[in-house]
Parts: structure tokens; sequence; C-alpha cells
């Protein structure tokens, strides 16, 4: 590109859906269904955590923390999304970007540390159950969750910053319904190639931790489960870590649906929905496995009702 022609930009244009035309009021009421999901259960899973004490154990108390991030997670994008599909409200400021870059990914890699976190939990709760309350009390608890906090806000603030900080000249459109690195990558007329290999390496290593700490955790629990002598203490055995393994099953196989695969395997449109189902319907799903496979859950919420 010349570089005498670059301008300074100071707004994206978030084009979203907009190619689909006349289906866009359509896909706000079914985006607006699924985020008053999202937000009914997991606050649900919330109030049943804080206000039955047979839920006040670790990991109930992750679970709560999980509903409270899969809140944040897609309240960072579905609420600009819905404004754009209902009253074409397509802009969104410099500034706005690249804050809504930061919480997204923050949050979202915060989802995948407390997933290895639970997975850690059915680990010591079923391989180490006589040391449970030594190596998964509330103050170490506390400790995993707030250095998590720590390690994807700073990773999320690098990743965001040098993003922020590239020269962005000529086209301002977004071919995203959120603010996102590869089509941002595309509007900057900034060399690449440096920033690119950074953030591959740096993103990879955030997330090689929570899924390594899961694939050890669940490699140690089948361990376990095969040593048991019977069939009823294996299913037995399986079934409450159950719940989690579906979860962790869903999130994880949606983020690699959306990052890791060749960039011409799918069209722009397809990304796009490929993405919702990682924004959106992993976060309204979420609530409904535990509330189906928990029996824990399920009686709690059965305890709520009745009163």
């Amino acid at each position: 590109m010349d570089k005498g022609n670059q301008t300074t930009l100071t707004e994206f244009i978030l084009l979203g859906f907009s190619d689909l035309g006349a289906h866009q009021k359509f896909l706000f009421v079914i985006f607006l269904m699924m985020y008053i999901l999202t937000l009914c259960g997991n606050i649900i899973i919330i109030t049943l955590v804080v206000k039955d004490s047979h839920l006040h154990t670790p990991m109930y108390y992750l679970l709560s923390c999980l509903s409270v991030v899969d809140i944040g997670f897609t309240s960072t994008t579905i609420p600009k999304l819905l404004l754009n599909l209902l009253l074409g409200a397509k802009i969104i400021s410099f500034t706005g970007c690249f804050t809504q870059m930061f919480f997204f990914h923050s949050i979202g890699n915060m989802d995948s540390f407390l997933l290895a976190l639970m997975a850690y939990d059915r680990y010591v709760a079923i391989c180490r159950p006589l040391h449970y309350t030594m190596m998964m009390n509330i103050k170490l608890l506390l400790l995993l969750v707030s250095g998590s906090w720590v390690i994807v806000c700073l990773h999320s603030l690098q990743y965001t910053l040098r993003t922020s900080r590239l020269t962005y000249c000529g086209s301002n459109k977004i071919y995203h319904f959120y603010c996102e690195v590869a089509p941002l990558f595309k509007l900057s007329c900034s060399d690449l190639k440096i920033i690119t290999l950074i953030v591959t390496v740096e993103a990879g290593f955030i997330l090689c931790i929570p899924v390594l700490c899961v694939v050890i955790s669940y490699g140690h629990i089948i361990n376990t489960i095969i040593k048991m002598p019977t069939a009823v203490a294996k299913l037995s055995t399986f079934s409450t870590c159950s719940s989690h393994l579906a979860v962790v099953t869903l999130a994880y196989g949606s983020a690699v649906s959306v990052y890791v695969r060749p960039p011409s395997s799918t069209s722009v449109l397809s990304d796009r929905f490929l993405s919702m189902m990682y924004n959106a319907v992993t976060p309204m799903l979420n609530p409904f496995i535990y509330c189906l496979r928990n029996k824990e859950v399920i009686g709690a919420l059965r305890k709520a009702l009745g009163r």
C-alpha cells in the first residue's frame, strides 16, 4: 500500500451479518433469545451455589465462577451485535474496539483456566480423596483463581496493546461482529511478520497451560477408574465428572473449530457462525449441561423451586 495515502483510523465498522440483508431481524430474535437464556441459566447456577449450603464446596464455587465468566464473555460481543442487527449500529470507536478485544480475550482465556482448575478439582477428589481438604481448600482455590486472572489479564493486555499500536490505513470495515485480531491484521499496513509470530507463540502458550492440565488430570482420573474393582464403582465415579467433561468437550471443540484450522477452510460467513458457536452457544449450554447431568445441582434446583 502506498504510504502516502495512509489515513489514521479513529473508528471501525463492524459489518457483522449485514450481508444477509432481510434475515437480520430473524437473527436478532434468535441471538436475543440465546443471550437471555445465557443470562438466566448462568444466574440460576450462581444463585443456587450461593444459597444452597450443600453446594458450598470448591467444585461448585468454581462452577459459579465459570457462570460469572460465561456471562461476561458473551456480554463483550452479543449486545453490540444485537444493536447492529436491530438498529444498524455498526460503528465502534478505536478505543472501544480494543477495549472489547481486551475483555474478550482475558475473559475467554479465564474460561479455559477455570475448566482446568475444575479438572484438577476432579483429579484430587477421585485420585487423592484423603488429601482433598488439604489440596483443594478455599484459600488455595482463591489463590489459584486470582493467579489465573493475573495471567490472563497480563496476556490480554500486551496482546491488545501490540495490536492497537499497528498502523491502520485504508478501509475501516471489519468483516466480523466483534473486534478480532485476524480481521484487524487485514486492515493494517504495518509489517506483520514479527507481531504475528509473537501473537501465535504467546497465544499457543496461554492455551497449552489449561489444556495440559485437563489432559493430565483426566489421564490420572481414567487410570484410577480403570483400576476400580466393579463396574458400579467405575460408573459412579465417572458420573461425578461427566458434566465437567461434557463442558470441556463443548468449549474446546468450539474453540478449535474457530482458531485451529486452515485460513482457507471456511468462508467469511461460516467463520462468523463458528465464532457465534464459541461466543454464544457454549456459554448458553453450560448451565443446562450441569443442571441436567448433576444430581446435586438438580436437587438444589428442586429445593429452590419447592420454596
